[in-house]
C-alpha cells in the first residue's frame, strides 16, 4: 500500500523522528522470571529508547507484581536516576490489602509517580473486587492514571469491568493495557462512552487493521502508545502505527501528544533530557 505519511518516512530513513518523538505508556523494568531480557536495566533500556526516539516510558517493575513493596522502592530509585526518562505506576496486589494500603500510604512521598499498576490476571483477582477500592478511592482523590492489565473474556479484567468502574471513579484516568485484546467491540464502545477510559496498545498493535478501526470508532485521541518493553521492540509497535490507515495528525496523538497531555501533571519543566515534543 502507499503510505505519504511523512512521520513513516522518516521512521524508515533514520529510525525515530524528530518531528514525531514516541512516548511509551506500558513499560516494565528488571528482569523476568522464566524468560531472558537482554537489556531488562536502565542504561540497556535507554539505549534502545533513544534508537527509536522514544523519549520517555512510564513503567512497573516485574518485581513489583510479585513483591510490591521492593519492586516499588526500585522504581523510585530508577526514576530518581533518570528524571524525565522513566516515571512509574505503584503496583498493588490485592491479595495482600495491608502490603497495597502501606503502599498507597506511601505513594506521594516518591517522585515520578503517575498512578497504579493493576494485574487482575495474574493475581487472580477481580478488578471489580474490594481490595482494589481504597487504591481506586485514592487515585480518584488525587486524578490519578490507573494502567490495568486487560484480556478479552476474562473475568478478572474482561473490558466490559470498566465500563462499570469508570463511572465511579470518574477522576480516574483508565488506561486498559492491550486494549482488552480480543474482546473488540466492548473495548471500544467502553472507550468511546467514558471519557476517562483510553486504549492502549501493547500486543493489540499485532492485530491487523485494529488501529485504523479504534481511530475510526473511537478517536485517536483517546488511544495511547505502549509496548511491554523490554518484551517487545518499540520499532514493531511504531511501525503498525506508522503503517495504518489513518492520518499523520492521528499518528501525533497516538505516538505523543495524548500522552504528553496525561503526563502533563507529573512533569517538570525541561526534562526528558532537554528535548521537548
Amino acid at each position: 500500500m502507499r503510505n505519504d505519511s511523512k512521520i513513516a518516512g522518516e521512521f524508515l530513513a533514520r529510525g525515530r523522528s524528530e518531528a514525531c518523538p514516541v512516548i511509551d505508556m506500558h513499560g516494565h523494568y528488571g528482569p523476568y522470571r522464566a524468560i531472558y531480557f537482554p537489556k531488562p536495566w536502565a542504561d540497556g533500556m535507554l539505549e534502545t529508547m533513544d534508537r527509536c526516539g522514544v523519549v520517555c516510558i512510564v513503567c512497573s517493575s516485574h518485581a513489583s507484581l510479585v513483591d510490591p513493596a521492593r519492586g516499588n522502592r526500585e522504581m523510585a530509585e530508577v526514576v530518581s536516576a533518570h528524571p524525565g526518562r522513566f516515571y512509574a505506576y505503584c503496583a498493588i496486589n490485592p491479595n495482600y490489602p495491608n502490603v497495597a494500603e502501606e503502599e498507597i500510604r506511601r505513594f506521594g512521598e516518591d517522585g515520578g509517580f503517575v498512578g497504579f499498576k493493576f494485574h487482575p490476571s495474574g493475581h487472580s483477582y477481580p478488578i471489580t473486587g474490594r481490595n482494589y477500592v481504597p487504591a481506586l478511592e485514592y487515585a480518584n482523590e488525587n486524578s490519578l492514571l490507573l494502567l490495568s492489565h486487560t484480556w478479552g473474556e476474562s473475568q478478572y479484567d474482561g473490558p466490559g469491568l470498566f465500563g462499570e468502574l469508570a463511572p465511579k471513579y470518574p477522576d480516574v484516568t483508565f488506561l486498559m493495557g492491550h486494549a482488552g485484546y480480543g474482546e473488540w467491540d466492548s473495548a471500544l464502545a467502553v472507550a468511546r462512552d467514558h471519557p476517562n477510559v483510553y486504549l492502549e496498545l501493547t500486543a493489540a498493535h499485532r492485530v491487523s487493521g485494529i488501529i485504523t478501526r479504534m481511530v475510526e470508532e473511537v478517536g485517536s485521541h483517546k488511544v495511547v502508545f505502549g509496548t511491554d518493553l523490554p518484551w517487545f521492540d518499540p520499532l514493531y509497535g511504531i511501525g503498525a502505527v506508522c503503517f495504518s490507515r489513518i492520518s499523520d495528525q492521528d499518528r501525533h496523538n497516538i505516538l505523543h501528544l495524548n500522552a504528553e497531555r496525561l503526563l502533563a501533571p507529573f512533569r517538570e519543566p525541561a526534562q526528558d533530557g532537554g528535548r521537548h515534543s
